[in-house]
């Protein structure tokens, strides 16, 4: 798994503006109020720019936000002291190697983070991660691109994003195994008008929804529900993303 993302650390909250983090925020904590077992402390796997951790720690949580790479959470850093909040603390790390001081009540890996691991194998360490450092009757809440969203939206199309001081070409290329190989170039508004051009490219693998599935109860997991998107609707053919609600036994 890499830690890159250097120039995409400092593109990456004009490019995610419209995510809406605050009711992503709302239904996971609607989530551990409904099935959790505890409710103070959540560590966020590959929190990024920490957007969705801020929001969590608004709710009142104690918030680890854990990102491989160290430019991510540079940008996490200036907005946590920006903001004042002191419930949250940011730690670098792989979360296929996740190391806590203790257990947390519950674990979340959104915005298809887990479909940028490298391998299977990297999927399973991770469950196995989450499972070692949440607490017993604790929530692990992820989700995975679905095979309709790779084939259909992502496949081999290509976006343009035109954002004030910044423009954005984001060309896919669809993989023989359903991955998708990512080219994003950003060309940024210098001071004097010119543009200053950076790229950055990553693949997000597809894996096998039922070998998640045999892989979370193998970890000890309990899966509560698999929903459509960010909703509490059941998953369907055409979703575009799988969250996964499970529960530590």
């Amino acid at each position: 798994m890499s830690g890159a993302y250097s120039d995409f650390a400092r593109f990456y909250d004009k490019l995610q503006k419209d995510v809406p983090y605050g009711e992503i925020a709302a239904l996971i904590h609607s989530f551990i109020n409904k099935y959790g077992s505890e409710h103070e402390v959540i560590a966020e796997l590959a929190c990024g720019t920490g957007s969705l951790s801020m929001e969590l720690a608004k709710l009142g949580y104690d918030v680890y936000g854990i990102d491989l790479s160290q430019d991510m959470l540079n940008e996490a850093f200036e907005k946590k002291y920006d903001s004042g909040m002191e419930n949250l603390t940011y730690l670098c790390q792989d979360m296929t190697e996740l190391d806590l001081y203790g257990a947390a009540d519950s674990i979340v890996c959104v915005l298809d983070s887990i479909n940028h691991l490298g391998s299977f194998e990297e999927v399973e360490k991770t469950f196995e991660r989450a499972s070692m450092f949440v607490c017993e009757g604790g929530l692990f809440i992820f989700d995975v691109n679905t095979l309709y969203k790779h084939r259909k939206i992502l496949g081999d199309n290509a976006f343009n994003f035109d954002m004030e001081g910044l423009f954005c070409c984001w060309q896919n290329e669809l993989r023989d195994d359903d991955g998708v190989n990512i080219y994003l170039d950003f060309f940024e508004e210098e001071s004097d008008g010119r543009y200053s051009r950076y790229s950055e490219n990553f693949t997000e693998m597809y894996f096998e929804l039922s070998d998640m599935e045999k892989s979370l109860l193998k970890n000890n997991f309990d899966i509560i529900g698999i929903y459509d998107g960010f909703s509490e609707n059941p998953v369907k053919k055409d979703s575009q993303r799988a969250l996964y609600v499970c529960r530590k036994k």
